[in-house]
């Protein structure tokens, strides 16, 4: 049982529904915001994509445009997956991706919606696909995964970030602005990033249109959406008010966070 303190007041049915309705004219101005917000992501200029990319998926090798299914939208989930690293610095994918990402993943349902909306929505990891098909199959999911090991489109893409390769950018920051921010570049950060980016299809060209990281794509975890609904919120220890419920640690990176299949619920 969650433990909770500092609990909301208790008032009658008139009280509630006045302070509701005060809530409810910020609501509708956070609408209108997204909305304005929404509408300013679609006006951003798009890149066309040049380069040939190459996918792993469950009938061999496909391209970039093979992923749209013969839609003109494509969503991707930039799938961050699990390594260990030995000592000469060599990477070797684990069984298993990353519990942040597969608590996204496990929030995928039937994409017929999607598709009614001329729109494909897929995950790409950088693992070897058979490691994708395997701890798909072990999760039950459906959607369609695809590898882009041995390619350049994770580097190009920033889902993965090592200087090596590619010129640093993390957030849409470069390496420089990163500094100045406060969050210098350093070898840890090295690896794969989960992210969202949306493309276009136009005839035989594909153009990138979207990205985001970081807190851009918190709305596809944990069932964020709803629990922002409720009274104890998301239980994650930043929010407000403080003491309500005691902070579960399931937030990206958390103590308590699990593969889906792992929890006891």
């Amino acid at each position: 049982m969650t433990s909770m303190a500092n609990l909301p007041d208790v008032v009658s049915r008139e009280e509630w529904l006045a302070a509701r309705k005060e809530l409810l004219a910020q609501e509708k101005e956070l609408t209108r915001a997204r909305d304005r917000v929404n509408a300013q992501r679609r006006r951003l200029p798009m890149v066309r994509v040049e380069k040939a990319y190459t996918f792993e998926g469950p009938d061999g090798t496909v391209s970039l445009p093979d992923l749209f299914e013969g839609r003109p939208q494509l969503v991707m989930h930039h799938f961050m997956w699990m390594y260990d690293i030995d000592a000469d610095g060599v990477e070797h994918p684990r069984d298993t991706g990353c519990p942040s990402c597969s608590s996204a993943a496990d929030g995928i349902g039937r994409l017929r919606q999607l598709h009614a909306r001329n729109t494909t929505l897929v995950a790409v990891s950088r693992a070897p696909y058979p490691k994708l098909a395997a701890y798909r199959a072990r999760m039950g999911w459906t959607f369609p995964w695809y590898s882009s090991a041995g390619g350049d489109f994770n580097y190009d893409f920033h889902a993965t970030v090592d200087e090596r390769v590619a010129p640093v950018q993390v957030f849409h920051r470069t390496e420089a602005e990163l500094a100045e921010a406060g969050m210098p570049w350093s070898e840890r950060m090295r690896g794969d990033w989960p992210g969202v980016s949306a493309f276009l299809r136009v005839g035989d060209e594909v153009f990138h249109t979207y990205s985001a990281f970081g807190r851009g794509i918190e709305q596809f975890h944990y069932g964020i959406p709803y629990l922002d609904l409720t009274a104890l919120g998301r239980q994650e220890e930043w929010e407000e008010p403080k003491g309500r419920a005691v902070p579960l640690g399931l937030q990206a990176g958390g103590p308590g966070l699990r593969l889906p299949d792992e929890y006891d619920v």
